[in-house]
């Protein structure tokens, strides 16, 4: 039984209601896309890849396979060039990007062909008769390395290798920069690494040739942004509307990832064509770490000028991001999601800031937990800790110092941060860490030879994304008038049917979240109904659903935005009931309350009708309805924060709705002999606006956690320098486990509620994996800056930290 009574904490309310998605997924009755089979006669697909990271294709001899008994169709370069557009990308940059290559490789992985058979045995055994003749050209696949002037050009077209080079600024930067006691300057690197969900891609695509021309509709556990719909469709030459699009109601896993499948979607489209039935295909482990979507990789320079007292005038900041073989949409999403608090929380006046993006032989990236955050906050805060450096000040109190404290506050670069207590979220952590305990068992440690260090990491963590910041990659002179795009649009349905029951339909296609918990006890609460009397719908039909471009489970975009159009649809329904109500009970609608499940007199609670009796009346009797009523319970909301617009003509952007807040603190020792890390301690402490759900908050804040704990100490895809990939099995491409999350972890959060939602909630489900990194990185320069190793990149393990004592070794012998 759900628990209906809030929970109050600093006068702000919480519902804790139980997790409706449990039951089904502890008792085996989850519905993934391969549990399902929606349509006869499917056949099965395969896909054969690239071997070389960087070859000209001489020849592709599909001939064999075609042969091969139980083969319906293979299809290769040429079948898609005949039938298949380049994808429309995010930038005018000369790159086409098809589902698979055409004239050359450029990645390890790269889709070639696809074979459809009987059966995946059948599939995979004829595509090894598929011959691909090679040219191989040298590869690159590292960012900084894909800039020289002598460094292979993947798209010979584009002249080199950058898909977009923008320069911002922003205030009096090289005056701030020209009278500045200090100039604080570092480089810095942040890994590759992705979420390795337990469901890898998976798409049933049917190809219908109907009277009102070519239709596709398929399945995929493809988790939005629905940017990408309308993509898939200028790809395969048809309209938005003859795309339809299946997403069911569990996906195992996504982060954002899975976002990248549309590739797939189409080029099984096409191979559905071809065989003339539809076709499934499901990707598998070694496929999925060689071609899925990653996070992208970043080279980074970060410049401060520092006063006496250690505040941050100005900042100069120099990003290279690493997007792979191709600018895939909706990348150079990762350079520009964070425009807005790119000055994170810190009272800095003025910014220089240049965003690049390169192509390089390695998978195309995308969407990850965090994106753009993990990347900037990692070089942002530990540019912070090289400011208390050089001024000789404490790490936490130089923060303190620089932090924002009046809310709203306007960054320079157009992010509005909406409220929040960052000092008191900072006080909340050093409290709850034990941060005089820490520093003593850090001298004690030290004492004894053995390592021991202190970090911290503070986030502005932006929620509820206007995706207008991706009209930054084109300069202002360029955009063309009446094409900008901006918003935060979500929309949510609500119907209320005979017999009272209601129904909350949604198109943000959780990957596990809780949505459906969520939507249901808000909407049961705005009605004034047991949450029993209400479902919540989250798989996704997109000719059904409520959906916009923008809808999708990203950028923490359900808390702010979601949650918000339920409250408007739910209160719309609330106001005909309270009419329909009014006619049973021969009583003015507005002195009317739903409570309890029944429609009652605000003084009189014993006047009262059943709620399903008055939902009853606009069903059965609508005739009877006072005038102006409109006969209809059913209403559908689209909540557009008027905060959130395009690019200003000065580049300036509030990339998103909501800013949150984390504070975080982690201590870690080293073992001296083996230089094993192990976390001793983390305390973090969130502003999420509003609670709507402690349980759901606490589970995302653990969540982010052990997906940070991943980049910062295990994962990362690596490649040789010929461009082979050295991390494609799980012998190699590490991840944590419960053992390795096993530390002593202080959670606690403020409450700051935001005035742009009803609500006042944010997002809280990407923080930690943007300021755990850092911090733990913090951590770990702290016990062994003594010893004058500098850390600049992750992950950090034993292994690399073997390497950096050993080159730190040799600078001293030489």
């Amino acid at each position: 039984m759900a628990d209906h009574a809030p929970v109050t904490e600093g006068g702000t309310p919480r519902w804790n209601p139980a997790r409706v998605e449990d039951a089904a997924l502890v008792t085996g009755g989850g519905r993934f896309l391969d549990d399902m089979d929606p349509l006869p006669g499917t056949l099965v697909a395969t896909v054969v890849r690239s071997t070389q990271p960087h070859a000209r294709l001489v020849s592709v001899d599909l001939s064999r396979a075609r042969a091969q008994p139980g083969v319906a169709a293979v299809i290769g370069p040429e079948e898609v060039r005949a039938a298949v557009r380049p994808f429309p990308l995010s930038t005018t940059t000369p790159m086409a990007y098809y589902p698979t290559a055409l004239d050359k490789v450029r990645f390890v992985g790269e889709p070639i062909a696809v074979v459809v058979a009987s059966d995946r045995y059948t599939a995979e055994d004829a595509a090894e008769l598929v011959t691909v003749e090679y040219e191989s050209l040298d590869a690159v696949v590292a960012p900084r390395p894909a800039l020289l002037p002598d460094a292979p050009v993947l798209h010979e077209e584009a002249g080199d290798n950058v898909a977009t080079d923008r320069t911002f600024s922003f205030g009096p930067v090289e005056q701030a920069f020209a009278d500045a006691a200090h100039v604080v300057e570092a480089d810095y690197d942040f890994p590759r690494y992705s979420s390795v969900p337990m469901e890898c891609y998976s798409v049933i695509a049917n190809w219908q040739d109907t009277a009102d021309g070519p239709a596709v509709e398929t399945w995929a556990n493809f988790h939005g942004p629905f940017t990408m719909v309308p993509v898939m469709a200028g790809a395969l030459g048809i309209p938005t509307s003859r795309v339809r699009l299946h997403v069911p109601a569990d996906i195992g896993g996504s982060f954002g990832i899975k976002a990248g499948i549309y590739p797939y979607v189409v080029l099984m489209a096409l191979a559905s064509k071809h065989a003339g039935t539809p076709v499934r295909w499901t990707e598998d482990r070694i496929e999925h770490l060689l071609a899925s979507a990653s996070g992208a990789d970043r080279a980074m320079r970060f410049s401060a000028a520092v006063a006496d007292d250690g505040t941050v005038t100005a900042l100069k900041v120099d990003l290279v991001d690493n997007v792979g073989a191709y600018l895939r949409p909706p990348e150079p999403s990762t350079l520009y999601r964070c425009f807005g608090n790119i000055t994170g929380a810190y009272r800095i006046g003025a910014v220089e800031i240049r965003a690049r993006a390169v192509v390089t032989n390695t998978m195309p990236t995308g969407l990850n937990r965090g994106f753009g955050g993990q990347q900037l906050y990692f070089g942002l805060e530990r540019l912070m800790d090289a400011v208390a450096s050089a001024t000789g000040r404490d790490v936490v109190e130089v923060r303190r110092q620089n932090l924002v404290d009046h809310f709203p506050y306007e960054t320079p670069t157009g992010g509005v941060y909406d409220s929040g207590d960052y000092p008191a979220a900072l006080d909340l952590a050093v409290k709850n860490a034990g941060l005089d305990e820490l520093r003593a068992r850090q001298a004690a440690a030290r004492a004894e030879g053995a390592y021991y260090g202190i970090g911290v990491g503070l986030v502005v963590d932006p929620s509820g994304t206007n995706i207008g910041y991706v009209g930054l990659a084109t300069p202002s002179e360029d955009r063309k008038p009446g094409r900008d795009k901006s918003g935060s649009t979500e929309h949510v349905r609500i119907s209320v049917d005979m017999q009272g029951l209601v129904t909350v339909m949604l198109g943000s296609v959780p990957q596990g979240q809780g949505h459906a918990t969520v939507a249901r006890s808000i909407a049961a609460r705005r009605l004034g109904l047991p949450e029993e009397q209400v479902r919540a719908i989250v798989d996704m039909d997109t000719s059904t659903t409520p959906w916009t471009v923008t809808s999708g489970s990203y950028s923490s975009r359900f808390a702010p935005l979601v949650t918000s159009a339920v409250v408007e649809a739910a209160d719309r329904i609330a106001a005909t009931v309270r009419a329909a109500g009014s006619v049973l009970l021969d009583l003015p609608p507005e002195e009317l309350e739903l409570v309890d499940g029944k429609v009652r007199h605000r003084d009189d609670p014993e006047r009262a009708v059943l709620f399903r009796h008055a939902a009853g009346v606009v069903h059965w009797d609508p005739g009877a309805l006072p005038e102006g009523v409109s006969a209809r319970l059913y209403e559908e909301a689209a909540f557009t924060p008027r905060e959130v617009r395009a690019a200003t003509k000065d580049d300036r952007i509030n990339s998103s709705l909501c800013y949150g807040f984390v504070a975080e603190l982690v201590a870690v020792r080293i073992d001296p002999d083996t230089l094993e890390i192990s976390i001793d301690r983390v305390s973090s402490v969130h502003d999420a606006g509003t609670v709507l759900n402690q349980q759901l908050l606490d589970g995302q804040v653990h969540g982010a956690l052990t997906h940070a704990l991943g980049g910062a100490m295990y994962e990362e895809f690596t490649y040789a320098d010929s461009g082979q990939p050295t991390s494609a099995t799980f012998l190699d491409y590490l991840c944590p486990t419960s053992a390795e999350a096993g530390y002593d972890l202080r959670t606690d959060h403020i409450v700051s509620p935001s005035p742009l939602t009803p609500l006042g909630a944010k997002g809280c489900g990407e923080g930690s994996s943007m300021s755990f990194p850092v911090a733990f990185a913090n951590a770990v320069a702290d016990a062994l800056g003594p010893h004058g190793i500098e850390i600049t990149r992750l992950p950090l393990h034993g292994e690399v930290l073997h390497q950096l004592f050993e080159n730190t070794t040799t600078k001293e012998i030489h």
